[in-house]
C-alpha cells in the first residue's frame, strides 16, 4: 500500500477555537505546530513535492490565535518587508481570509513565496516574543495558508481605483525583485513589461529553489495573477543579445534592473576543474528543469553555457561544500537523486551556519551527514574520477572584518572526505553586463550596482532613468530582501516619473 503524502491532522477542539484573541494566554494551552510533512520514506525515494502540507482552516485559526498581539511587534520589525503580521493573524482568527490576503499584499508583492521559502526562524518567528519559552507563532505557514486559500476562492488584488498615468517601465529580470517591482508599478498606474532570458518567470524561484520547498505551480499562479493585473512578460529575450538597453530607454520612460547574482564563488581550490565538481547554482537550475519535466536544453547560466548534462548521482558519494541555504538545497536534492551518501562540510560550527536551522534539521532528518569545523583545502582525483576532498579541522578565532569569528586551521588535522561528486556552494555574486557600463553605469569592485546617494532617489543608479535592486545591488541574499528592494525601487521610479511629469507640465505652461 503506498504511503499517504500527508497524515491526517488532528482537528482542534471546537471549544478551544472560540478562545480567539480574547484569550490572551492561549499560547499556554496551544502548542506551536507546523503543517504535516511528507513521510521520510517518500522523500528519500525521490519525492519532489513540497515538504510541508497546508494548514486547514481549524489549524490556521488555532495557530494564529497563539499571537500575543504585542504592542511593539518584534516579528514585524524583523521582517524585511515589515508585514503587518499580528493584524493578519487576527483576521485569520476571525475567518476574514480575503481581507487577510489583501493586507498581506499591502507590504509584500509575493507573500505566498515568502511564506514557503523565507527562513522564518531567522526573521519573524525568531523575533517572536513566544519563541524562547513557548515556541514562536507559526507565521510562515499561516501566511502560506492565507494566500493559497484566497487565490483558490478567486481573490485578486483590487485595482479598480488605479488611474493610468500613461507611463511605461521595462523590467529586466523576472526574479523576485523584478516581479515585486512590476507589481508595485501597475498598482501605481504605470505599465510594466518584464523581460527575462529564461523560458519561465521567477528566476531562482522557478529554477534554483527546489520543488520540495516551492512547488512550481505556485510560480505559475503568481504569473496568472500578475498578467491579470496588467503586467506583460517577454520571455526568452536577452538584453544585450536580442535587444539593446538603448532601445528600452527609447521605448520606455524608465528601466528597472533585477539582474540577480550568478557569478560563481569557487574558493580557488586546487582540483576544482576536475570532472564531477559542480557549481551549486547550475546544478540546481538544470536539475530544476528536469524535475519539472523540461529537458535541460533551455538557456544556461552565463559562464556555464556548455554545462547542460548532470551526472547521475544514484549510488554516488556526494560532498557539498558550504553551509548556507543553497548548500541545504543541494544536499537535500542529492538525497532525492539517489545518492548513496551525502555529506555537508562547513568550516565553522553549527551555531555559525548561515543557513536556516529548520533546513539543516530537515536535511539531517533525510540522512545528510554534517561535518562542522572542516575547511576544504583541495579536491583530489585524476582525469578519470574524483577521490575526495582534502580538509583541515578548524577552531573559531577572532572576529573577521564582518564580525564573524574566523575559522583558524588546526595544524596536523588534515583528512580526506571520500567523494565521487563534489558540489561547491560558497555563494554567488553579481556579474555586471558590459551593456551597463556602456550607458555610464559602473559597478563596484565586487560587481554590485551602485544605487542611491545624496543626489539620487532610492535604488536610482547614476543614470537617472535606470533603477536597480535585489541581488545585483545587495549581493546574493534572501528572496524577501529582493522583494523588498524591488518594491521600494518601484516607489522611487514612480516618484521620478511624477517629478519629471511635473517639470514637463511647468515647461508646457510657460
Amino acid at each position: 500500500m503506498p504511503l499517504p503524502r500527508f497524515s491526517e491532522s488532528p482537528i482542534p477542539n471546537p471549544e478551544s477555537l472560540r478562545m480567539s484573541k480574547k484569550q490572551v494566554f492561549q499560547f499556554l494551552d496551544v502548542a506551536r505546530d507546523m503543517p504535516r510533512k511528507i513521510p521520510l520514506q517518500l522523500r528519500t525515494e525521490g519525492d519532489w513535492g513540497e515538504l510541508y502540507g497546508q494548514f486547514g482552516q481549524a489549524e490556521a485559526v488555532h495557530q494564529a490565535g497563539r499571537c500575543l498581539d504585542c504592542g511593539n511587534p518584534y516579528c514585524e520589525a524583523k521582517c524585511p518587508v515589515h508585514n503587518y503580521i499580528p493584524n493578519w493573524l487576527a483576521l485569520v482568527e476571525e475567518g476574514r481570509i480575503l481581507e487577510a490576503a489583501a493586507l498581506c499584499h499591502e507590504t509584500n508583492p509575493l507573500p505566498e513565496m515568502c511564506g514557503r521559502v523565507c527562513p522564518q526562524d531567522r526573521l519573524c518567528e525568531g523575533a517572536c516574543t513566544l519563541d524562547a519559552g513557548f515556541g514562536a507563532v507559526t507565521i510562515g505557514a499561516v501566511e502560506k495558508y492565507i494566500v493559497d486559500t484566497a487565490f483558490e476562492q478567486g481573490w485578486r488584488p483590487d485595482l479598480s481605483k488605479v488611474v493610468a498615468t500613461g507611463k511605461r517601465v521595462a523590467v529586466i529580470g523576472a526574479g523576485p525583485a523584478g516581479l515585486a517591482c512590476a507589481d508595485r508599478l501597475v498598482r501605481a498606474g504605470i505599465a510594466a513589461t518584464v523581460y527575462d532570458r529564461y523560458e519561465q518567470i521567477g528566476g531562482l524561484l522557478q529554477f534554483g529553489i527546489p520543488s520540495f520547498k516551492l512547488d512550481k505551480s505556485v510560480v505559475a499562479t503568481r504569473r496568472e495573477v500578475l498578467e491579470e493585473m496588467g503586467v506583460r512578460f517577454k520571455l526568452g529575450v536577452e538584453v544585450g543579445r536580442d535587444l539593446s538597453l538603448g532601445s528600452l530607454l527609447t521605448d520606455y520612460d524608465a528601466v528597472f534592473l533585477g539582474l540577480g547574482a550568478y557569478r560563481y564563488t569557487d574558493g580557488g581550490l586546487p582540483g576544482q576543474d576536475l570532472p564531477g565538481v559542480l557549481p551549486a547554482l547550475p546544478f540546481l537550475v538544470q536539475n530544476g528543469r528536469i524535475v519539472t519535466g523540461r529537458e535541460p536544453q533551455g538557456r544556461p547560466i552565463a559562464g556555464w553555457e556548455d554545462m547542460l548534462a548532470l551526472p547521475d548521482l544514484s549510488g554516488k558519494r556526494v560532498v557539498v561544500l558550504g553551509g548556507g541555504d543553497t548548500g541545504m538545497d543541494c544536499v537535500r536534492s542529492a538525497i532525492r537523486l539517489g545518492a548513496a551518501s551525502v555529506t555537508c562540510a562547513y568550516r565553522r560550527d553549527e551555531a555559525n551556519m548561515p543557513g536556516s536551522a529548520r533546513e539543516v534539521a530537515n536535511a539531517r532528518e533525510e540522512g545528510v551527514r554534517f561535518l562542522f569545523n572542516r575547511q576544504p583545502l583541495a579536491i583530489e582525483g585524476d582525469n578519470d574520477a574524483l577521490t575526495g576532498v582534502r580538509t583541515v579541522e578548524t577552531r573559531l578565532g577572532e572576529p573577521d572584518d564582518n564580525g564573524r569569528q574566523a575559522a583558524v586551521p588546526v595544524a596536523g588535522s588534515e583528512s580526506l572526505i571520500e567523494a565521487d561528486v563534489v558540489i561547491i556552494a560558497f555563494g554567488f555574486s553579481p556579474r555586471p553586463p558590459a551593456w551597463l557600463a556602456a550607458v555610464g553605469v559602473q559597478a563596484q569592485a565586487n560587481g554590485r550596482i551602485a544605487v542611491g546617494g545624496p543626489d539620487r532617489l532610492p535604488y536610482q543608479t547614476s543614470h537617472p532613468r535606470l533603477f536597480a535592486g535585489g541581488d545585483c545591488v545587495r549581493g546574493a541574499d534572501l528572496v524577501v530582501t529582493a522583494v523588498q528592494e524591488g518594491r521600494d525601487a518601484a516607489a522611487g521610479i514612480a516618484r521620478m516619473l511624477r517629478e519629471t511629469a511635473g517639470l514637463q507640465s511647468a515647461l508646457d505652461a510657460a
